[in-house]
Order: structure tokens, then C-alpha cells, then sequence
């Protein structure tokens, strides 16, 4: 019971964060005026670098987790089964925000990036209570809203924000 917790709390961890910075990463350049083969480029490495460095993050913090509950070395075999889900959650994650750049004009993706983004963590949120047994309808919408704050903090910073 506790691993698949973990699972399931790293890969919900991995589809909210990734969703939440990439399209708020996505958003605050495009409202900046950066051309959209830049906002592809830099999409692309910002979500691999992302998914890297929250898998090898959630590798290290569950291991020292166990380590410091059992004071001894623990196998690492969970641990990385968990980093594996974590990238690829924030790989198939990030890929919501980044697609319409590549299908779109800009001011098209923009919009369609944050809709499909928000619609994602609704539904993310939903699936969680789900598997908690927790009201449903809440949870999708307090995942979409916290997710909206960040979007909103992206397209802020990128409209005051000049191209250098």
C-alpha cells in the first residue's frame, strides 16, 4: 500500500508541477512577444530539463525520507521505479502546454495552451479525489485554480516584462 502512495503521489506531483510552470513558462513569453519558434525551442528544453531534475529530486528526497525512518541505507528500488514515473509524468505533462505552440500561431497556442492546461488539471485533480475517495468535483477545481494562479503569474510577468 505505501509504494503504490508513492506512485501515485509522484505522478500526480509530476502532471501538476509540469503542467503548472510549463504553461506558465509558455505563457509569459508568448505574452512578451517572443517569436514561437523560440517559445518551441525553449519549451522543449525547459520540459526536459524540468522532468530531469524533478525526477532526480523525487528520487533523493524519497530515499532520504525512508533512509531517515528506518536510520539505515534502503534499496533503491522504489525510489527509482518513482523517478522513472516522475519524468515521464512531466514529459507527457509539459507536452499539453508546448503542442498547440507547434501547431498555432501564437496568439492562438496562448489561448488554447492555457484552456487545455486548466481542462488537464481539472481533470488531474478529479482523478486524484477519485482514488482518495474525496469529493470529486472540489478537488478538480482547486487544482485548476491553484494551477490558474501560476498561469496568470506567467502572463504578468511576461507582459510587464520587456524582450531584452
Amino acid at each position: 500500500m505505501r509504494t503504490s502512495a508513492l506512485y501515485l503521489r509522484t505522478i500526480i506531483f509530476g502532471i501538476n508541477d509540469s503542467l503548472v510552470s510549463t504553461v506558465g513558462f509558455l505563457a509569459g513569453i508568448s505574452v512578451a512577444g517572443v517569436p514561437r519558434s523560440i517559445i518551441v525551442l525553449t519549451g522543449i528544453i525547459y520540459a526536459l530539463v524540468e522532468a530531469f531534475s524533478m525526477a532526480m529530486g523525487d528520487f533523493l528526497s524519497e530515499e532520504s525520507a525512508e533512509e531517515y525512518i528506518k536510520k539505515a541505507n534502503v534499496s533503491d528500488r522504489p525510489s527509482v521505479i518513482a523517478a522513472i514515473f516522475m519524468f515521464m509524468s512531466c514529459v507527457f505533462a509539459s507536452l499539453i502546454p508546448l503542442v498547440p505552440y507547434i501547431i498555432f500561431t501564437a496568439g492562438t497556442a496562448l489561448i488554447v495552451s492555457i484552456c487545455l492546461s486548466v481542462l488537464s488539471l481539472f481533470i488531474v485533480g478529479m482523478i486524484s479525489a477519485r482514488f482518495s475517495r474525496l469529493p470529486v468535483l472540489w478537488r478538480g477545481v482547486r487544482m485548476a485554480s491553484l494551477g490558474g494562479a501560476a498561469i496568470v503569474m506567467g502572463v504578468a510577468i511576461g507582459s510587464f516584462m520587456p524582450i531584452v
